[in-house]
């Protein structure tokens, strides 16, 4: 047996006819074992059916629900859930959420999977396991952990594309998906987004979308211009992320160069030019080119002054390091990021303990970030 497979976990056993799963008596079908979650206390061939809680069976079912949604019998068992929690979903998407929120992502995945297999054609529940994995990429790249983070992104991309091709259409699949693709620089995908977005939304008042549904149509519009307007679909702009992203930073910087020709005072170019720079090392080069990015319309970005920041460090200039640093933590100031860039600027300094009280910070936000542990294990203090 594998320990690690949930289902492990699980019994199946055959009621009476006369048993009553809630306050209402449900329609059992003695033909059909249900699935019986083990007690924690329960070893092997342990089980005591006088002993049997609803909540073992609620359980039981949930993990059905989670890992064997192609079980024989998945639609008497969502018919039992049905009838027991009539508002099952609402209560699991809530806990599903403050999970995510909280950062306690396994559990959060197992619930949202629940969640699937008690409702496949649940739209909302797909778009909200779309927002999950994404948000579970951002916390693992922040972390350090980028290859986990690329898989995650991988994830969310499936679930926002299953919930774009929803009929009816789901608008907020379409707001959302556009922020994904612009935080993988794909533009040409944002900018179909956003417009899918205000299309499906033109026809609604302002009375009707209320003041969060103003908000998200206004956001659309703004970053679609953004996005026209400093022909941020380009070729050129494209590729050169596409090429530093997979370690080919001198075609990239060729590419983004024949971009600012055309483009002088897109920010994000600067940035992708000073990025690809830092990566072969051209600190000088890369310093000039963030210095470039920050007097350019939108481009005062906590990450504009980290990277720069990262510049400076390595040119041994900290004091603008730490002017620079200190400002993208004001913009962004739970962004462990910066925390350990201000980490190994303190050890830069000769500062070991101030830096350990840097690492420390970034795990009481995340006591899993590759980098601190591995920084702390390091010093003696």
């Amino acid at each position: 047996m594998n320990p690690t497979n949930p289902l492990d976990s699980v019994y199946f056993i055959n009621l009476g006819e006369k048993f009553k799963l809630s306050d209402n008596a449900l329609q059992i079908d003695p033909t059909i074992p249900l699935p019986v979650q083990k007690k924690d206390s329960e070893g092997p061939g342990s089980f005591d059916m006088s002993e049997l809680t609803e909540e073992q069976i609620l359980s039981g079912l949930l993990t059905i629900m989670a890992y064997d949604s192609q079980n024989k019998n998945i639609l008497y068992y969502r018919s039992i859930l049905k009838q027991a929690r009539p508002n099952l979903k609402k209560e699991l998407t809530e806990a599903a959420i403050l999970k995510t929120k909280n950062e306690d992502f396994d559990l959060a995945e197992e619930i949202f999977a629940a969640l699937r297999g008690f409702d496949p054609e649940d739209m909302p529940t797909v778009l909200n396991t779309a927002l999950f994995f994404d948000q579970r990429a951002d916390s693992y790249r922040r972390s350090g952990l980028n290859d986990d983070a690329d898989a995650y992104d991988e994830d969310a991309l499936r679930y926002y594309k299953d919930a774009m091709n929803a009929e009816p259409s789901l608008p907020d699949a379409f707001f959302n998906g556009g922020f994904f693709f612009m935080k993988k620089r794909n533009y040409t995908e944002a900018k179909g987004c956003f417009e899918t977005y205000l299309a499906l939304t033109c026809d609604e008042t302002d009375e009707s979308m209320g003041e969060n549904g103003l908000y998200k149509k206004n956001r659309a519009q703004e970053l679609l211009n953004n996005i026209n307007n400093r022909n941020m679909e380009d070729d050129h702009f494209n590729a050169a992320y596409d090429l530093i992203n997979r370690g080919e930073e001198e075609k990239g910087l060729d590419e983004i160069r024949l971009f600012l020709q055309k483009n002088p005072e897109v920010w994000n170019a600067w940035f992708m030019l000073g990025w690809g720079l830092r990566r072969l090392g051209r600190y000088e080069d890369a310093k000039k080119a963030f210095e470039k990015t920050l007097t350019c319309d939108g481009g005062k970005t906590a990450d504009t002054f980290n990277e720069l920041s990262i510049c400076y460090i390595e040119l041994d200039d900290l004091q603008n390091a730490k002017k620079s640093l200190e400002k993208a933590l004001s913009l962004e100031p739970e962004n462990t990021k910066i925390i350990s860039n201000l980490g190994y600027l303190a050890l830069k300094e000769g500062n070991p303990s101030v830096a350990a009280s840097y690492f420390q910070t970034v795990l009481e936000y995340d006591p899993n970030d590759k980098i601190a542990l591995a920084e702390l294990s390091k010093l003696d203090v």
